[in-house]
């Protein structure tokens, strides 16, 4: 199967002078694509990690908390352990930045959370008991890591997104762009050569003309001086 060119191109050495110069501006980009492509699925798979450990110790705080949170209505009643929830000062400050992974925006979450006393929490010590404390002592480690689970998995989909985006460059370079030039490059490249030899001939076959026109010239004149 033929090899497919680039349209409207002409047959020049100006032409043949600009592909060659996009094809390798083509090569560099293919290869610095690459790099990138590789470089942020490395990147991806360092967090993959990091996200399964963050996931896991989530859960497993979680579960804490919950089963902590059930023995506490169980032994407090579900009324007190709501009165108790209400009275609970909120103390969580989460600041949202961003920083650039291979030119991918990610965010950076800071959170400001102080380990605090069943006191320092606003319920006091007459209607609670020990279990409610494990309770907001869980849940509290659990939301420092469902925040930190939040950013690691954002990065991981903005991730995945950009390299399936750097792939599908990468792909378009290599297998049709690089082509394209090189085929286009060789088609002009033969068509020149073709034009040179088509001049070629016509210049031999024009001198050969002049020189039979020179020669029957001085033939002639010969003929004229002799008589």
């Amino acid at each position: 199967m033929a090899e497919e060119i680039l349209s409207g191109i002409n047959p020049t050495r100006m032409e043949l002078l600009a592909l060659k110069k996009r094809e390798k501006l083509a090569v560099n980009g293919h290869s610095l694509l690459k790099q990138k492509r590789d470089a942020l699925i490395k990147e991806f798979f360092d967090i993959l990690d990091r996200v399964q450990g963050v996931r896991e110790n989530a859960e497993k705080t979680l579960t804490e908390a919950y089963v902590a949170l059930t023995e506490a209505q169980i032994t407090m009643g579900d009324l007190a352990v709501q009165k108790a929830a209400l009275s609970v000062k909120e103390s969580v400050k989460v600041d949202i930045s961003s920083r650039s992974i291979m030119g991918v925006s990610v965010p950076v979450t800071d959170m400001e959370m102080e380990s605090r006393t069943l006191v320092e929490r606003g319920y006091g010590f007459s209607d609670t008991s020990v279990q409610l404390d494990e309770a907001a002592k869980k849940f509290e480690q659990a939301l420092k890591l469902v925040i930190e689970l939040g950013e690691v998995e954002k990065t991981i989909y903005l991730l995945a997104d950009e390299i399936e985006a750097t792939k599908r460059r990468v792909n378009s370079l290599e297998h049709i762009m690089i082509p394209k030039f090189q085929a286009t490059i060789k088609s002009i490249d033969m068509k020149l050569q073709e034009m040179e030899r088509e001049n070629f001939v016509r210049l031999k076959m024009i001198r050969s003309t002049m020189e039979k026109n020179e020669a029957a010239a001085l033939a002639k004149a010969q003929a004229e001086a002799e008589n």
